[in-house]
């Protein structure tokens, strides 16, 4: 894993790969946020590629959200603007993209980690899979991710995740439609996604495309919507009540390690 992170691609028999990675919880930083965004939007033109696949490396943790080394960085809007901007640009590239995107989560989901999971059109995990909002607690709130969020698990589920920023175990997650199926262990997790990719691969991509379509209707404001959010959260992040919570949480981290 390099120091800052990374993302990394393939396609193989139409299936294709992006895999992201950071020693730091697998957290998005705007760098890394971007290269995802931009690995999906390539092969959302890319003809040789029929579905994609989205995982983390490691087996701990799927995403950790949002970097809390960038977010103690923002220091005015615009830079708040610009961090959250990442997360949102990435949902609606998931969004707009003509392939069925299947995410492979095999370990803790937090924030912007659950907005990615929530984002695939088709989300396998592991039963170590354990998903958190815990935005509210540093000051904030899941507003760029909780579209997405609250389109797959509904109003009231997303709610309970947004007040009591708790850990919600991996069953909880396949019970309210966040994930489709729950495997006990990561060797069966990938041969799910490996199985389910391949039988993608060989459908009728014009099927699909259209599919992608029908099953996103109604989000066609999102370029705006989460825009908005993004300047909330921007905002938001300025407050010396996030800021407190965000280096407490590091020196506490730091301790117990």
């Amino acid at each position: 894993m390099e120091k800052n992170g990374k993302v990394s691609t393939s396609i193989i028999n139409g299936i294709a790969t992006v895999s992201f990675s950071n020693p730091k919880g697998n957290s998005l930083t705007v760098k890394l946020s971007k290269e995802i965004t931009d690995a999906i939007n390539k092969f959302a033109l890319d003809k040789h590629a029929h579905v994609i696949i989205i995982r983390s490396e490691g087996e701990k943790n799927f995403c950790a959200g949002a970097s809390f080394d960038e977010l103690l960085e923002i220091k005015d809007f615009k830079k708040g603007k610009e961090f959250f901007m990442g997360f949102a640009l990435l949902i609606n590239a998931m969004r707009k993209c003509p392939k069925f995107i299947i995410a492979r989560v095999q370990g803790k989901a937090v924030g912007g980690g659950v907005g990615l999971a929530a984002s695939a059109d088709y989300t396998i995990a592991s039963s170590e899979a354990s998903v958190r909002l815990s935005e509210l607690a540093l000051g904030l709130g899941p507003f760029v991710v909780g579209p997405a969020i609250e389109r797959k698990i509904g109003k009231t589920a997303f709610i309970t995740m947004s007040i009591d920023a708790e850990w919600h175990d991996a069953f909880w997650a396949k019970q309210t439609g966040l994930f489709t199926k729950v495997f006990s262990n990561n060797h069966d997790l990938d041969e799910a996604v490996s199985e389910l990719a391949k039988k993608i691969a060989g459908c009728n991509q014009e099927a699909i495309s259209q599919m992608k379509k029908v099953f996103w209707e109604g989000t066609e404001n999102w370029d705006e919507l989460l825009e908005e959010r993004a300047e909330i959260s921007g905002k938001l992040a300025l407050s010396e009540f996030t800021k407190s919570y965000i280096k407490t949480f590091k020196e506490r981290t730091v301790q117990t390690n």
